[in-house]
């Protein structure tokens, strides 16, 4: 059986919020201080579902959707693979929140400022509080976002016209 590219769109959407919700839930049941890269992740899986979402709703556009998730899951995977970076070597981690804020941490508070329940980042990049199966979030999150770029890569190359 094979899903319509609106079906695919809608199951990206959903992925995508639920990573968001189970980051959040984790948070929220081990006490965990979000950074400013776990909370710009946290963004990015936003915007993959608000982008997956106008796949759903307009699926006219559907190529120029799949390409701008790659491009989001990209964006993702290289921070991600940077917070992971920071992890194995905390004492670089001086570079994140400390001193003049990078565009990312300035974004991040913007969001923080208007929705704090959400994007207030008060964690160091540094910390791995939350390990499963060895991995730790930023990890995982490395795992989820090439899981988008591919399914991206998928839509784009082999999607047929709804």
């Amino acid at each position: 059986m094979r899903l319509s590219l609106q079906a695919c769109f809608g199951l990206l959407a959903l992925f995508a919020v639920g990573l968001t919700g189970a980051g959040l839930l984790i948070g929220e049941l081990m006490n965990l201080q979000p950074c400013p890269l776990c909370i710009f992740q946290r963004l990015l899986y936003l915007l993959i579902a608000c982008l997956a979402l106008c796949g759903v709703l307009l699926p006219g556009w559907w190529r120029a959707w799949g390409v701008l998730i790659g491009l989001t899951a990209t964006g993702g995977l290289g921070t991600a693979a940077y917070q992971t970076w920071l992890q194995q070597n905390p004492e670089s981690s001086m570079a994140c929140g400390f001193g003049e804020p990078t565009v990312i941490e300035q974004i991040v508070n913007w969001f923080g400022v208007r929705w704090p329940d959400l994007f207030l980042a008060t964690g160091f990049c540094s910390s791995k509080d939350w390990v499963f199966l060895g991995l730790s979030m930023a990890n995982w999150s490395i795992v989820c976002f090439l899981a988008f770029m591919i399914a991206a890569t998928q839509l784009v190359s082999k999607g047929q016209r709804p």
